[in-house]
């Protein structure tokens, strides 16, 4: 039997988060290996296991696979999130590489100064609730989930993008009843409801000390 995945990565959000929330959603177990300094950067780029020098890498199934959306894919469609057709993985890819799209102007927050931050987390709000969550509701009215009404990665990532946008603004679902009620039915889903349990794998925000690191790290 093959052994767990095996992540490497810093010890914080940035772009293993929705892989983290992926492999949990499909109830699969995994361990982590942490980039904590440069020369643990270094180390996987001289071994030659990072195929573009970048990570997040992912060690499953005997392969190393690099690039965010190749290891997404690769797991959506081992674990059957991926939709029955070709018709439902293009709706999919349509919907998280919206919710991606939001996700990274809020992951590009960390970066920014104060006063930046105050303009974005604006600019944010205003696309989240004016752009990507009136799509989201409106396809979410009379059926459960995003595609086919059956749980795929496209709600995994829905999810993840509600929850982070809600770090910004507590009430951000107060005018969408259809999203906060997929908010609730799919938190209650038995392996992302343990996900979200305190001491799980999921990350937190990110702090000073946490963005402080990372630029010495990628020599940012």
């Amino acid at each position: 039997m093959a052994g767990k995945p095996k992540l490497h990565y810093v010890n914080g959000r940035g772009k293993m988060e929705s892989i983290r929330w992926l492999l949990a959603a499909a109830g699969i177990e995994f361990e982590e290996e942490f980039v904590e300094t440069k020369e643990d950067l270094e180390k996987l780029r001289s071994d030659g296991v990072l195929l573009f020098q970048q990570v997040p890498m992912v060690e499953i199934d005997g392969m190393k696979i690099v690039q965010t959306r190749a290891i997404l894919n690769y797991i959506a469609t081992k674990h059957n999130l991926y939709g029955k057709d070709l018709n439902e993985k293009t709706l999919i890819n349509m919907y998280v590489e919206g919710t991606t799209d939001l996700m990274e102007m809020i992951m590009s927050l960390i970066f920014l100064t104060h006063e930046e931050k105050a303009k974005k987390n604006a600019l944010i709000i205003d696309r989240a609730t004016t752009r990507y969550f009136p799509v989201y509701e409106k396809v979410l009215k009379g059926q459960d989930f995003l595609v086919g009404n059956q749980f795929s990665w496209a709600d995994v990532h829905l999810l993840e993008a509600i929850l982070m946008t809600e770090e910004l603004k507590s009430d951000i679902l107060s005018k969408f009843p259809q999203l906060q009620t997929f908010k609730t039915r799919v938190s209650n889903i038995p392996t992302i409801k343990k996900f979200l349990q305190p001491g799980s794998q999921r990350k937190p925000p990110h702090g000073d000390e946490f963005v402080a690191k990372v630029k010495k790290i990628f020599s940012i």
